[in-house]
């Protein structure tokens, strides 16, 4: 399996398709990349975002085999086993954008073993997947997903935005550390990029444009944030630079006035 440019990941990928159709035999329909590495825009940082489709929810013994798979493939020899992130979607579940938000078996990056979150039941991993999923089993990814429309992704995405947006700035000691001073420089450069243009993006595609769009005194904030990509389990315990973090909190603000107006068509 050649999907990726990094053979390490690429045989961690393999393992990964090869235990869970042991495991979910007949019952497995597809086995899709999402997020960076479906947008086409990562880099050897990326979590790899995955997605496996069954015909119906998981059983009991299912999901015991699948915490114990997770678990060993964790230590499989790999740093990319353990930037592993995806989700288990029953077909219906999947198909249907009117159970986005429902509970489905999910695993953190980072983590060995399952839990129940909505983490990917969203509008944009449904259309990343529909529109560039990358197949590692299974058929077509727009044949398991309905069409979304691009004023139902767009609301997905203001929403987002302004809900964790505002737990940010209620609880902002709980994000005070180098990993998330990057992580939220980034993603709401990313998403107020997404939600002008209704199209799901990268990164790289988000601040690239910010740096050009929003206002310079953003520039060195935005290109500063990747130095806290690399490593996160270890960025994360580490606290933010103060005067960093202050500007990212005052940059969230300016970027969440600015999403008001994507959404009335006058931002640039």
């Amino acid at each position: 399996m050649s999907i990726t440019p990094y053979e390490d990941l690429n045989v961690v990928l393999h393992e990964l398709v090869s235990r869970i159709e042991s495991i979910l035999g007949k019952t497995l329909i597809g086995i899709y990349l999402q997020g960076s590495f479906a947008v086409g825009d990562f880099d050897e940082h990326s979590d790899v975002d995955f997605i496996v489709v069954m015909d119906q929810e998981l059983s009991s013994d299912q999901v015991n085999h699948l915490q114990e798979m997770h678990d060993r493939l964790f230590d499989f020899g790999s740093e990319w086993a353990k930037h592993l992130e995806g989700s288990y979607f029953p077909a219906a579940v999947l198909r249907s954008t009117a159970k986005c938000g429902e509970d489905v078996w999910y695993l953190d990056h980072g983590a060995r073993s399952l839990i129940r979150s909505d983490h990917c039941n969203t509008l944009l991993v449904r259309w990343v997947v529909r529109e560039s999923g990358v197949i590692l089993y299974g058929p077509p990814p727009e044949t398991l997903i309905e069409n979304i429309s691009t004023g139902a992704l767009k609301a997905e995405i203001y929403k987002v935005m302004h809900t964790w947006g505002k737990h940010i700035l209620e609880q902002p000691s709980t994000y005070n550390n180098r990993f998330y001073q990057g992580y939220i420089v980034l993603n709401y450069s990313r998403m107020l990029h997404d939600l002008i243009r209704g199209i799901p993006g990268s990164k790289r595609e988000g601040a690239d444009w910010a740096k050009a769009h929003l206002d310079p005194q953003w520039i060195d904030l935005i290109d500063n944030a990747w130095d806290c990509r690399p490593d996160p389990a270890r960025q994360v315990r580490e606290p933010a630079d103060p005067q960093a973090y202050e500007r990212t909190v005052r940059f969230l603000r300016y970027v969440l006035d600015e999403s008001q107006g994507a959404l009335s068509g006058t931002t640039q």
